[in-house]
């Protein structure tokens, strides 16, 4: 019999202590990510990258099968020949909703706390569910 183990992470929360969560239980539902490179050669900007001399950004939603959602950001500072944050610090933070709370709502507030750019906040938004009218 083949055991499979169930992948746990934890995630930072802004204001009260951070959750842990099984994937399975909480899929993704929404996401963006990028990083502060504004170049278009692709060797560069991988370079950038692996040296650690640009801004990553990522958001991210989950929601439970019961209708609570999780909205969390990461804001992976650049950092400098010293090895100290180039442009700010390192920082992460999220929100956990009730069912039913408004998530785009949510995802811009989070993205904002995290100073995370405008296009990243916009591209979660956009990659939510769609609302079916009638």
């Amino acid at each position: 019999m083949t055991t499979t183990e169930t992948k746990t992470r934890t995630i930072t929360l802004t204001g009260r202590p951070p959750v842990k969560i099984r994937d399975e239980q909480w899929p993704t539902i929404a996401e963006a990510s990028g990083d502060s490179y504004r170049g278009n050669d692709y060797a560069r900007r991988s370079q950038a990258l692996h040296q650690g001399e640009c801004d990553k950004y990522t958001l991210k939603v989950r929601q439970h099968a019961d209708g609570r959602a999780l909205v969390y950001g990461i804001l992976d500072a650049a950092i400098s020949a010293w090895n100290a944050p180039a442009g700010g610090e390192d920082f992460r933070g999220g929100e956990l909703l009730d069912k039913g709370l408004d998530i785009a709502v949510a995802i811009r507030r989070v993205g904002e706390s995290c100073n995370l750019p405008d296009s990243i906040i916009r591209e979660c938004i956009a990659d939510l569910p769609a609302v079916e009218l009638e």
